[in-house]
């Protein structure tokens, strides 16, 4: 009998062009500003490598997409000068988190359901990056939403909620739910791992 291995080279090809298609985004990213912060375009490989190979891929897609939120210029100048260790844990852990999550959550569907996991998975995946986001401005970036108070936002919830994530999450779920299945669907018409789909 044939043992299976984990990683083949069709995985690592994949991943790899999935890791092309983030640095992509993410460059694109960088000059979508909708409100306080970059929009995650980078969200949406994260989706589809978790749903082609597991939380191991996902996981990993999503420690390199927080890796290059890391050295983006708006996380350079807004964040990192406030809080160098909070910024590298948020960017690092948001991103890998929801990957694995995604991964996980696609494996409880099978066959022709497997869709639902897809949709599940891509809302998942900017739900938990905000929500961590979220966190970890309350723990390292607290001077920020202070500063952010105002009469149009007078605490700190709204600093956080209008402030910081405001239009950019809502662009972020949208364009990860239209685009990730889109792509899952498009991948499972070519007959692209289809085994593993």
């Amino acid at each position: 009998m044939k043992k299976k291995h984990y990683f083949n080279t069709k995985m690592i090809a994949t991943t790899g062009i999935l890791v092309g298609i983030e640095i992509l985004f993410q460059v694109i990213g960088n000059y979508i500003n909708p409100g306080f912060a970059n929009i995650n375009l980078s969200l949406i490989p994260i989706v589809i490598g978790a749903v082609l190979y597991g939380p191991v891929v996902g996981g990993f897609l999503g420690l390199v997409c927080g890796l290059m939120v890391i050295i983006s210029p708006s996380t350079m100048q807004i964040f990192f000068s406030i809080s160098p260790v909070g910024t590298i844990l948020a960017c690092i852990l948001k991103t890998t988190v929801a990957g694995v999550a995604a991964g996980l959550v696609v494996k409880l569907f099978k066959g022709e359901k497997k869709i639902y996991g897809v949709i599940l998975a891509s809302i998942l995946v900017p739900v938990i990056n905000t929500a961590l986001f979220s966190i970890f401005a309350l723990i390292f970036f607290m001077p920020l939403l202070q500063s952010m108070i105002s009469e149009t936002m007078p605490n700190i919830a709204a600093a956080l909620f209008v402030g910081m994530i405001g239009i950019n999450f809502i662009l972020e779920v949208i364009s990860t739910v239209i685009l990730a299945p889109s792509l899952y669907k498009i991948l499972e018409h070519a007959g692209i791992n289809k085994k593993d789909l």
